[in-house]
């Protein structure tokens, strides 16, 4: 039987370019192996492997209005070396 604990979440809105500078930020800090990510309620330092798994999804929601949305996840096992590939184009 599995156990999911939330180690650390945040939400709030951004305007594009904000949003853009965050995930440059996360880019550096993912080539850097290493990321802490802090706010008012927690924080969280990851050391990242070599090899990572990397999932992008995208969800479309319809209620009165359409909602999307687009996931990157990044997954690993701690202690492990995953390899996966995924191509972009």
């Amino acid at each position: 039987m599995s156990r999911e604990t939330v180690l650390f979440k945040n939400e709030e809105k951004k305007t594009r370019n904000e949003v853009v500078e965050i995930l440059k930020t996360i880019v550096d800090k993912i080539e850097q192996g290493k990321i802490a990510l802090s706010n008012n309620t927690g924080s969280v330092e990851l050391d990242l492997p070599q090899n990572l798994t990397l999932e992008i999804k995208v969800e479309e929601e319809t209620k009165r209005k359409t909602k999307r949305s687009l996931e990157i996840e990044l997954e690993w096992i701690v202690g492990g070396d995953d390899q996966g590939e995924m191509v972009i184009g």
